[in-house]
């Protein structure tokens, strides 16, 4: 007789970093790692970096399509944040962490597909959208495998790290990264076990950019 094995789901949102410092749109994004052995996900490992916007978009978009199940809050904004900068980004950081982790136990809100294109694909807000709506070149299902053999969301049967060659390269799935979204999957990689899952046991899209700055406005 077979056991039934637990299907865990682990989440981290970590490594914030500043995008186009210095300029007028600057704003802050999140590297997103995902971890599973559920049947509900089609890659079993994911690394993807989203900012805060697409996170609010992705929220309305959930309380939409679940009707009446209620969705988790996100960590608000905050015009005047009393604190450094960085203080406010690790709050954030964490709000968004626990928002994604009670996601992702919901079967209802597990059922929306922009949830798994947003969690293991680098499509953006509109390219989520059209692929949701059949209008990309690109089903639900492709897009995210095409992501996890291409990127660093790792294909599903793939549960090694990457090898790093001489001279820097990379052996595996992220080798045909471009080399910024490469080595921000890369840098800080996690090995299975960092999950607590080893496999023996586990604002809206159009809303301006936000700004940084001690006493500046928090998008």
């Amino acid at each position: 007789m077979l056991e039934s094995r637990e299907e865990l789901t682990t989440v981290r949102v970590q490594d914030p970093r500043v995008q186009n410092e210095g300029s007028w749109n600057s704003y802050v994004d999140y590297k997103i790692f995902l971890h599973t052995n559920s049947k509900a996900f089609t890659a079993k490992t994911s690394c993807v970096r989203r900012r805060y916007r697409e996170f609010v978009w992705l929220r309305r978009q959930l309380q939409k399509n679940a009707g009446l199940v209620p969705v988790p809050e996100l960590p608000g904004k905050s015009t005047f944040f009393v604190g450094s900068t960085d203080e406010f980004i690790e709050k954030r950081r964490q709000g968004l962490q626990q928002f994604l982790e009670k996601v992702v136990q919901n079967v209802v809100l597990l059922s929306d597909s922009r949830l798994h294109l947003f969690l293991q694909s680098q499509l953006s807000v509109p390219e989520i959208e059209a692929c949701v709506q059949g209008q990309g070149s690109q089903t639900v299902t492709e897009a995210i495998l095409h992501y996890a053999m291409s990127n660093c969301g790792w294909v599903q049967e793939e549960e090694s790290r990457p090898t790093l060659l001489p001279g820097g390269g990379v052996h595996g799935s992220c080798a045909s990264l471009g080399a910024t979204q490469g080595l921000s999957c890369l840098e800080t990689l996690p090995h299975w076990s960092d999950f607590g899952m080893d496999d023996a046991h586990s604002d809206s899209p159009d809303e301006p950019a936000e700004p940084l700055g001690g006493q500046q406005e928090m998008h």
